[in-house]
């Protein structure tokens, strides 16, 4: 934003606070009535543009910001993994973010030059709209008050997470050979295919266990310290493989998924702040993308981005997905629903800024019929997630499991766990009095929360379905304990 001085500042944090504020207040609503909270940012934004200057409309000031967003929110869903999920489901998932990726940019391919454009740029369509966007399926599945079968929501999550590497490797070869036709080279390509996606995952690596060394043994004065430091480890990820031809946004997963489950002091307050980061950086990251569509432009491109998106709903995501999962077992409803629930949204629009910023001849163009067509594929799926669940049948047995009502947190790594869960009736200890639980030695439960009413614990107390029983053990009792008490509440 060019110029200065207290009016310009003035003018940006208004019309931000604004923006953001307007998106909060009407994000609840618009989850009730099935209206993907994405597109809601997208639309705000895009009415936003009619009114604010020009300079608002910033390509790239929008990808620097988007890029942040982004981070957060990789950062924010690798915490939020449990690796004994991941670690089961990771090879599909990888196959997944890689060969679906680049089979998937393949077939829009074919149909965006079937519509008239050239093969070049027909792949740099189908290498923007490639990948799943993290922000969009972590936001539809954990809005979505169901639960799924676990190995379907834990695919869909990590190829969400892993994805984006091939995706930006190819968009920006593809803008490269753009511009310079000659330079481009198959084995070049490939080899930096590599070199990107082994020095971000060794960065990641790297940079999340030595997170956990720094966390064990660091003491810091305050705990709102501790979520700046892990911050700051996410900045990290992201930024020194960048600096080595590396995959920032593999690093940043990785290295979260790597801290997310190990043990960390002030570990809730910890996830609490990175998911307010990660909230705060896709409602930014929509709505500033939002602003650098021009509706006319936008209505130039609907034709040929309504195709595109039913070619890649309907044709490219089902059959790439289909091969993919084939070797792993997948039934028919679990492949169709991962089909079906690919989502797109601020990270094809993010990447189909590459070739405006770089001066491609009809950047602008691609920009809009990229964002026609993410707008398109967040209405048909990302409005339909909760009915494709009944549809295809993939939602788990039990009961949603509601957040815990109780929270304790420590700035110290203690040699003992608190845990939660909420009893079901299937559960072992439903029924039964706490005094004849056969608890591991050094194990206790500290107290019930029964409608909302904290209760002691005696001998005598029986403890119900429907209870939130906190315990205090030691992490090697977890295991004993949950085959007493189910699944813990964060599970």
């Amino acid at each position: 934003m060019s110029g200065g001085g207290p009016m310009a500042i003035g003018w940006l944090l208004t019309a931000a606070g604004l923006l953001i504020l307007v998106s909060v207040l009407f994000s609840r609503p618009s989850e009730r009535v099935g209206f993907p909270a994405v597109l809601l940012f997208l639309g705000l934004g895009l009415l936003a543009g009619a009114w604010l200057p020009e300079p608002f409309s910033d390509f790239d000031l929008a990808f620097r910001i988007g890029t942040v967003g982004l981070v957060l929110i990789l950062f924010d869903g690798g915490l939020n993994t449990p690796w004994r999920t991941a670690r089961d489901h990771l090879a599909p998932a990888a196959v997944l973010a890689t060969l679906g990726v680049v089979g998937t940019a393949g077939l829009v391919a074919v149909a965006g030059r079937l519509l008239g454009l050239s093969w070049i740029e027909a792949l740099l369509v189908g290498a923007i709209v490639s990948s799943t966007d993290a922000a969009a399926v972590f936001s539809a599945l954990r809005g979505s008050n169901v639960q799924l079968r676990r190995r379907v929501g834990a695919t869909l999550e990590l190829e969400s997470g892993l994805n984006d590497p091939m995706a930006v490797i190819l968009t920006l070869t593809l803008t490269a050979a753009m511009l310079q036709p000659e330079a481009f080279s198959v084995p070049v390509f490939l080899l930096e295919i590599a070199i990107q996606l082994v020095v971000g995952l060794g960065a990641g690596l790297a940079i999340g266990f030595s997170g956990q060394q720094l966390l064990k043994r660091i003491r810091v004065p305050a705990a709102g310290l501790y979520p700046a430091l892990t911050l700051a480890l996410a900045l990290l990820a992201f930024g020194v493989p960048t600096l080595f031809m590396g995959s920032g946004f593999l690093a940043v997963y990785v290295a979260a998924l790597v801290l997310g489950n190990q043990r960390m002091p002030y570990r809730a307050g910890i996830l609490r702040v990175h998911d307010a980061l990660a909230w705060l950086g896709q409602i930014t990251m929509f709505l500033v993308l939002g602003l650098l569509a021009v509706p006319s432009l936008l209505a130039a491109a609907s034709f040929d981005g309504l195709v595109l998106a039913l070619v890649l709903g309907l044709v490219a995501r089902p059959l790439v997905v289909a091969l993919c999962l084939s070797p792993f077992g997948y039934s028919a409803p679990e492949t169709g629903f991962v089909s079906w629930t690919g989502l797109r949204g601020a990270v094809p629009i993010l990447l189909a800024s590459v070739p405006v910023m770089s001066g491609v001849e009809g950047g602008a163009a691609l920009f809009h019929l990229v964002f026609f067509v993410v707008v398109v594929n967040a209405l048909i799926p990302g409005a339909t997630v909760r009915w494709a669940v009944a549809w295809f049948g993939v939602e788990r047995a039990g009961q949603v499991r509601p957040p815990p009502v109780l929270e304790i947190t420590a700035t110290e790594n203690l040699p003992v766990r608190v845990i939660s869960f909420l009893i079901s009736p299937a559960a072992l200890v439903a029924g039964s009095k706490a005094g004849d639980l056969p608890l591991p030695a050094g194990a206790d439960i500290l107290l019930l929360v029964r409608d909302g009413t904290v209760l002691p614990v005696g001998e005598q107390t029986v403890l119900q379905p429907g209870d939130h029983a906190h315990l205090m053990i030691r992490p090697e009792q977890a295991r004993a304990v949950e085959l007493l008490f189910g699944l813990r509440e964060e599970d």
